[in-house]
């Protein structure tokens, strides 16, 4: 335990927040800081052919001790972190046995990690949490699942009598803008078959995310003095404003849960002359998203008619839902499955309500269902792990490749 402890503490103080303005890979220079000791330590723990490229894209490979051709499998994670919340100065906090009561963050800020308000805590009573001070994330998406790739690659090295065939790992920059596959060498990697570490609670297996895409709507209108505007003013804001007041209410993220897709304002500025907002859209099923794009246009060409033509429409496709790519090989999920029950765990088997590194991953070729690493909260000040978690997600990764080997 205290070996994966100063594993992940090490990696969270490194700031390695992305930035979604940037046209560089990695999107900005401090996430080469993390990248170039992962590198190192890849080495220094016994891997081979470590590898890291002028997008600061790390492969590396724990080869074979088996006398008979078996699969090769991969195991990837992401070492930025979100640009939604400061990453900057983070200083992390040990909670040992946890006794299920509140959790003072930051006394002087009065922020509480109560169990009242997120009742996932009490599931974690008696264990060891690690929180973050109130002021910053935490960065456990997904540096616990570097931590635990790590650690259970250099288990497997210092145990030779466990038979696995060839594993690739891969840490990779960017995942948080959306960014993380898309300058991935899959031939390079030369998986069969690979596992995202990027999960949230012990159990969590995925292999179906949503469909995604966002939307920038713009409107351009006419300032006019207000004691003389009747008829000649056009108020962006208010026309920006009619616009999102279409969108049903309750298809929002606050209102939605499982499978229900929603559409996301997440950012606004507006003057009279004019306005702009951005909004993601998701659904797992397919015809629904369309039809989610749909109503975004028929809207637009609405207030186009009563507004003389004012607005401009960008959509763009992101990302797609994996499972079309991931059941014809779903025996890729079994053998998660079985790894996890074979310790205890009962799997928790769900959409993910978001996308990951797999998704894009899985339309490349590299088939990549998803599995926890551990953490809560992410993006935020409430974020935490528990190490027994993160100890249990090192535990499934031996077993998927003891596993795959014993399949062959």
């Amino acid at each position: 335990m205290q070996q994966l402890i100063e594993r992940f503490l090490k990696y969270v103080t490194i700031d390695t927040q992305s930035d979604p303005n940037s046209d560089t890979t990695p999107s900005t220079e401090k996430q080469w800081n993390l990248a170039t000791e992962l590198a190192y330590e890849l080495e220094r723990i016994g891997l081979k052919d470590v590898t890291i490229d002028d997008n600061a894209y790390i492969m590396a490979t724990l080869p074979s001790n088996m006398d008979k051709p078996t699969p090769t499998i991969g195991f990837i994670s992401h070492f930025d972190t979100t640009p939604d919340f400061s990453g900057t100065d983070i200083k992390p906090q040990i909670i040992r046995n946890y006794d299920g009561k509140d959790i003072v963050l930051n006394a002087q800020e009065n922020i509480i990690l109560s169990p009242d308000y997120f009742e996932d805590l009490l599931l974690y009573k008696g264990q060891t949490l690690i929180t973050t001070d109130g002021t910053t994330l935490l960065g456990a998406d997904d540096k616990a699942g570097i931590a635990e790739i790590v650690t259970a690659m250099e288990f497997i090295i210092q145990h030779p009598e466990i038979k696995h065939g060839e594993v690739r790992v891969a840490f990779t920059p960017d995942e948080e803008i959306g960014r993380g596959a898309h300058k991935f060498d899959v031939d390079k990697f030369g998986a069969d078959w690979a596992y995202t570490v990027d999960g949230s609670q012990v159990g969590e297996l995925e292999y179906e995310n949503f469909n995604a895409a966002g939307a920038k709507v713009v409107i351009k209108g006419k300032s006019v003095h207000p004691g003389y505007a009747k008829g000649k003013m056009v108020n962006a804001i208010s026309i920006a404003n009619e616009f999102i007041a279409i969108l049903p209410l309750e298809e929002t993220p606050q209102c939605t849960s499982g499978r229900q897709g929603f559409y996301h304002v997440h950012h606004f500025k507006g003057e009279i002359e004019y306005a702009e907002f951005e909004l993601i859209i998701r659904d797992h099923d397919n015809s629904h998203f369309e039809k989610r794009k749909d109503l975004l246009r028929k809207i637009a060409e609405k207030l186009n008619n009563d507004h003389n033509n004012c607005i401009e429409l960008i959509i763009k496709d992101q990302y797609y839902n994996m499972r079309e790519k991931v059941e014809p090989a779903f025996h890729i999920v079994e053998i998660a499955k079985v790894a996890m029950e074979s310790i205890g765990i009962t799997p928790i088997i769900k959409p993910i309500r978001g996308g990951t590194d797999g998704s894009q991953l899985s339309f490349m070729g590299l088939p990549c269902p998803n599995i926890f690493a551990g953490g809560h909260n992410f993006h935020g000040k409430y974020e935490y792990v528990p190490v027994e978690s993160m100890q249990k997600a090192v535990e499934v990764i031996v077993k998927i490749c003891v596993i795959t080997a014993d399949q062959v």
